[in-house]
């Protein structure tokens, strides 16, 4: 039988499990400390170690292209829609990429109803800049028509549990959603000045690299914690997201915390950081 929140614990184990969780919400920090003093996290993992992770493709019959991906316990479902539009007259060549984030109140307590919170529309542009860093898709490979006619592809993600690390979670899905669509060959009608898309034949998105990202929280300005918990990440001092290609060539590296970017120590940390992110993209390209 077990115990219920105004029950005495049947057992002394179920009493230390119980004054446990009672120290961890009310003293977070000091819970961290005493298991990073033992070389260890709450969740069992080493400091460099990641959480397993699994990926899905084609589950949401409804899109054009999808990817599930499970990292830990954190879930992300991805969806990829194309829709044609006219380009912009700067740029007649060129289609559009559109991805975005939602973080429902349904993923986590932190996040409550209502409208995109901050959080969702940083992750949002930061997985956009990624993206159009990384050179994922040519956008002129997107155009139908010069001028005329062009594929808009809106890459919505959704996370649907969330226990930390979203970035990377999320980038991993929208890279293997893009790859997974399919869109149905078009052509422009001159005459009828509209796009004419065929209904049976699909042809694959030609993806030009595949990005990967690694998220590290730094603890007490010397601990690098890979792949961070929601338990974790609000008690970290700083983050580090490094984001690499196949080969596996540095895209880019974000670092948001004091000092993090001119320290001597905090320069070893991002080269340490870089270093097991590259390592970390080998793994994750197999499932690519």
């Amino acid at each position: 039988m077990s115990a219920g929140p105004s029950a005495v614990p049947d057992s002394p184990a179920e009493a230390d499990s119980l004054r446990a969780q009672i120290f961890q919400r009310l003293h977070p920090r000091a819970y961290l400390e005493r298991f990073l003093a033992e070389n260890v996290r709450p969740d069992g993992r080493a400091f460099s170690e990641w959480r397993d992770v699994s990926l899905n493709v084609g589950s949401i019959s409804t899109a054009d292209g999808s990817a599930l991906v499970r990292m830990g316990d954190t879930t992300v479902v991805c969806g990829v829609k194309a829709e044609i539009a006219e380009p912009e007259l700067d740029h007649p060549d060129e289609g559009y990429l559109v991805p975005n984030l939602d973080l429902p109140a349904m993923c986590s307590s932190k996040f409550k109803p209502g409208p995109p919170t901050e959080e969702a529309q940083v992750l949002s542009d930061r997985l956009n800049q990624a993206l159009v860093m990384s050179g994922v898709i040519s956008l002129s490979s997107l155009c139908i028509h010069s001028g005329r006619s062009v594929w808009t592809l809106y890459v919505d993600a959704t996370c649907i549990n969330y226990a930390g690390n979203a970035f990377d979670a999320t980038l991993l899905a929208m890279v293997a959603a893009l790859k997974n669509t399919r869109i149905p060959q078009a052509s422009f009608d001159e005459e009828s000045g509209r796009t004419v898309c065929s209904r049976k034949n699909r042809v694959p998105l030609t993806l030009s690299r595949f990005p990967t990202s690694a998220s590290f929280g730094i603890f007490d300005a010397s601990q690098i914690l890979a792949d961070p918990t929601a338990f974790e990440e609000p008690l970290l001092d700083a983050t580090v997201c490094v984001v690499v290609d196949e080969e596996p060539e540095l895209i880019s590296v974000n670092g948001v915390g004091l000092g993090i970017t001119t320290t001597v120590d905090s320069q070893k940390t991002i080269q340490a950081c870089i270093s097991a992110a590259k390592n970390r993209s080998l793994e994750l390209q197999k499932l690519l």
